[in-house]
């Protein structure tokens, strides 16, 4: 992209604060937590809490998510899908409530599995402290370590932005 995908303007809010937001109407208020540098991410409103590791990626950032949070399940996010939805989310949670499974996933029509739009439980942790240990930080490797559950979702709402061309077509859409 060029630049902190986050920080983008979108929608009268930045990227970051309006997938915050989405988040927020998905759980309990006041549980949304952002996982990044807070010198960076502090105005958004929401708690900001930096990585417990450096330079391991999105990996780091779930790993510290679920070391955190004082909950068991925890809905974890990408800031770059724009598209989500609270109903989309709570679709996930839901399934977790039920699962058995250490983790549920979201996966668009291709079948693959999206690692950041999942609900992911405290008993991942010991494979991802695993993972960073080893350098393993793509967090697609580690879903059947993870004994993931998937859960299809529309494709549209796991599009996320990683490009100048993309973030125009998002853009364009309308509200």
């Amino acid at each position: 992209m060029g630049r902190d995908k986050a920080l983008l303007p979108y929608r009268g809010a930045t990227l970051l604060e309006h997938v915050a937001h989405i988040v927020e109407e998905a759980v309990t208020p006041g549980a949304v937590a952002i996982v990044g540098d807070p010198a960076r991410y502090g105005n958004a409103g929401y708690p900001v809490h930096p990585d417990q590791v450096a330079s391991c990626g999105p990996l780091g950032g779930v790993y510290t998510a679920l070391n955190l949070s004082a909950t068991d399940w925890n809905l974890v996010v990408a800031c770059d899908m724009p598209n989500l939805s609270a109903a989309s989310l709570r679709a996930l949670l839901e399934q977790a409530s039920r699962s058995r499974a250490n983790c549920v996933l979201a996966t668009g029509s291709s079948g693959e599995p999206e690692p950041l739009c999942g609900v992911y439980h405290r008993l991942c942790l010991p494979v991802l402290d695993r993972a960073i240990r080893d350098n393993r930080f793509k967090m697609k490797d580690l879903v059947p370590e993870l004994g993931a559950e998937l859960v299809a979702l529309p494709s549209d709402v796991l599009a996320n932005v990683n490009t100048p061309a993309e973030w125009s077509e998002v853009q364009g859409q309308p509200g």
